[in-house]
């Protein structure tokens, strides 16, 4: 489901900016394009995961060490009606907990310096692309190019230490949001795995039934398996569909577009 979740994570990112006071195309961009990426980290629990391949010996020795986490936390934890399970994969990291806490992390280190918080975001940037492609490294490229022009006058006498300036800014504003996107990204790919037939025990540790690790899932007609057709037919085109109209201004753009298509084919009659 690598490329739902990326999907899901950047309308998400797309829906919420708003919200978190980014409007512009410049601003909602970059953070739709790193909540895509988070929305992919809660699988580094995967071995075969696009988060634990990312950075080859280095992500697999982190991935290991996630398993084994949420391995023991599991165990400590269960409830008396939780099965019997490794707990290693959709478990620490597909929580509201687990999203809360890093996000926090994410957000906390804005105070470390800018360089760290652009770390965090390009790392959100790099496993977005590597689910949805180079399109999205190029959009987000695009805006802060845009950016950085926007900001640098034809009377400027130094344009190069304008440039640095609106990248100083930019850096700045990034650490308001990152944290944001963390969180989202994780929660978002949670609920995309309570539409699976496996659920998704999001709620832990808040105990459910007897159980701890309670798997949030829809009503058994309506679930489907990772990979199922269902999924590349419909979730997917949909997710797609929706990434496109909520850009800012997508909607207006698509209306145009149809206003000109209906002109032109009622010319032709």
């Amino acid at each position: 489901m690598g490329r739902s979740h990326a999907l899901s994570g950047w309308c998400a990112g797309l829906a919420v900016a708003p919200l978190v006071g980014l409007t512009s195309v410049a601003e909602v961009v970059p953070f739709a394009a790193a909540t895509a990426g988070y929305a992919l980290l809660p699988d580094l629990d995967h071995p075969g995961a696009s988060a634990s391949r990312l950075l080859g010996p280095v992500t697999r020795l982190v991935s290991g060490a996630v398993r084994a986490f949420s391995g023991v936390l599991y165990n400590l934890t269960k409830g008396p009606r939780d099965e019997e399970s490794t707990g290693k994969h959709r478990h620490a990291t597909h929580t509201l907990v687990a999203a809360v806490l890093l996000g926090f992390l994410a957000a906390s280190l804005g105070d470390r310096g800018k360089w760290a918080v652009l770390a965090v975001a390009v790392t959100g940037l790099v496993l977005a692309a590597d689910a949805l492609g180079d399109w999205i490294v190029l959009a987000v490229l695009g805006a802060a190019g845009w950016s950085v022009v926007s900001t640098t006058g034809p009377g400027t006498a130094l344009p190069g230490t304008a440039a640095a300036e609106a990248l100083q800014a930019g850096l700045t504003q990034i650490g308001g949001w990152i944290g944001a996107a963390v969180a989202i990204g994780m929660f978002v790919h949670c609920l995309g795995d309570s539409l699976t037939r496996s659920g998704c025990p999001w709620l832990w540790p808040l105990p459910i039934r007897g159980e701890t690790w309670y798997e949030i899932r829809l009503p058994k007609p309506l679930r489907f398996s990772t990979g199922h057709w269902f999924e590349h037919a419909v979730i997917v085109p949909a997710l797609t569909v929706g990434g496109v109209l909520l850009l800012p201004g997508g909607i207006q753009v698509v209306q145009h577009l149809f206003d000109a298509t209906s002109v032109w084919i009622a010319g032709q009659s």
